[in-house]
């Protein structure tokens, strides 16, 4: 055989690279990974062991293929980072959170979030005020466990106690539902772009992450947030994010903490359906493919998306059947079967209609190969609020409305809510804030 114009061609790792060089070349390699990167011209060459050819494009590899090929096999190789053992906590405690039937509930508020929420409800925002009300979440009915399976909490919440003199992470874990704590610094401008963020926090979150953990939390969330306008997002602003969120998925599981994934789109705009679901769906698709550079462990993450949904000031109405199958099919195209499951947030949606949404969403007659719940704040609290409104006297009716709540939500899990038109005032009305900061 003559190598004469051949082609210098670059074989990586490969079935039909391997399959190629062995039975046309007739060589036995030492294992699928040796690269052939020297140009030969007219012979082959033999330096030291190995045997180095030419091959021609003609002979099924195009020039750009046989490059690609080479600087595939150039990737750095990932070295385990995680044990098995620590793997298979992570995905256990992942498991556990989206049980059927159960969400997460959302109490992770900043302090200025709080202090909106309890304006509305003429009650002063201060450190006791916004103690008494998580008390009032967590320590109500143990039966709450049946509908939720995590607890976010604020950095100022891990280390309050109950009335009952007990921590609030072990008020929580008596009820055998999972810790977790919020760890972003919240968002800050990008240079050069018409209002986009990103999120901030990932300095010395290692450390922090370590104490979370030690101070009894499973799990973490970092919310970084998108925008659709005319000229947004950006390319900028979706890589930015997504590497964001890698990073911080990848040092919290190098902590023992299950990191929920949060790429908030807004629905501030008069966009319909159709241009959310394709946001959404470039977004998700960078996001995943950051966290797979990032060798991030995806069963040991839960995703933490919004709902398809038009813009809030879009003129058409959508049914939830229709935001169901457009939620679906965007999941469908962009998140791997291994995430253990996605956890909606409600985006500003009333609670009835994040309730009949999230029903909907898993009705819709397309495989959905990971369990699709619930992360409510707003859409688990209103009623709750309305109900306390700031008096000792009233917890047990807003504990009753939570749970009353939470028992909703938990069947919309399982596809099994059936809205009714005799949801109270407070379950219907509009959550919705322009430019949503938590």
């Amino acid at each position: 055989m003559t190598y004469s114009n051949y082609w210098p061609s670059y074989c990586a790792a490969g079935v039909f690279c391997a399959i190629f060089l062995n039975s046309v070349l007739g060589q036995k390699f030492n294992h699928a990974g040796q690269i052939f990167t020297e140009v030969i011209q007219d012979k082959q060459e033999v330096q030291g062991n190995k045997k180095i050819f030419l091959i021609r494009p003609s002979l099924g590899l195009s020039n750009q293929l046989c490059i690609d090929l080479f600087l595939s096999s150039r990737m750095t190789h990932q070295f385990p980072s995680l044990t098995q053992e620590l793997k298979k906590e992570l995905s256990d405690i992942a498991q556990r959170m989206v049980a059927p039937g159960k969400g997460i509930l959302a109490a992770d508020e900043s302090t200025g979030t709080m202090g909106q929420r309890l304006q509305k409800i003429n009650v002063e925002n201060n450190e006791e005020n916004r103690r008494s009300f998580r008390d009032l979440l967590f320590s109500t009915d143990p039966s709450i466990a049946n509908c939720v399976g995590g607890v976010i909490l604020f950095h100022e919440t891990l280390y309050q106690k109950a009335d009952s003199g007990k921590l609030f992470p072990q008020v929580i874990k008596d009820k055998g539902i999972v810790v977790g704590i919020k760890v972003d610094k919240g968002t800050v401008g990008l240079t050069g772009t018409n209002g986009e963020t990103t999120t901030q926090g990932l300095d010395g979150l290692s450390e922090r992450c370590a104490q979370y953990k030690k101070d009894g939390c499973d799990f973490a969330k970092w919310r970084c947030v998108l925008k659709i306008s005319d000229s947004c997002p950006t390319a900028l602003a979706i890589a930015e994010n997504a590497n964001v969120l890698a990073r911080y998925a990848s040092i919290c599981q190098q902590n023992g903490l299950v990191p929920i994934v949060e790429p908030e789109i807004l629905p501030d705009g008069d966009h319909d359906l159709l241009r959310c679901q394709y946001v959404t769906e470039k977004v998700l698709a960078a996001v995943y493919k950051a966290l797979s550079d990032h060798h991030v462990y995806l069963e040991g993450t839960l995703l933490k998306p919004n709902m398809v949904t038009a813009g809030h000031s879009c003129t058409k109405k959508f049914t939830p059947q229709e935001v169901a199958m457009a939620t679906v099919t965007t999941l469908r195209r962009t998140v791997p079967a291994s995430v253990p499951g996605i956890c909606f947030l409600s985006g500003g949606q009333s609670e009835e209609e994040a309730s009949a949404n999230l029903s909907a969403i898993n009705q819709v007659s397309l495989n959905r190969p990971w369990k699709l719940t619930f992360s409510y704040g707003r859409a688990l609290q209103a009623s709750t609020l309305a109900a306390w409104q700031g008096k000792a006297a009233n917890k047990a009716a807003a504990q009753d409305a939570f749970c009353s709540r939470a028992k909703i939500n938990s069947l919309a899990a399982k596809g099994e809510y059936k809205p009714s038109s005799s949801a109270d005032t407070a379950s219907m009305k509009s959550l919705y804030t322009a430019s949503y900061v938590y």
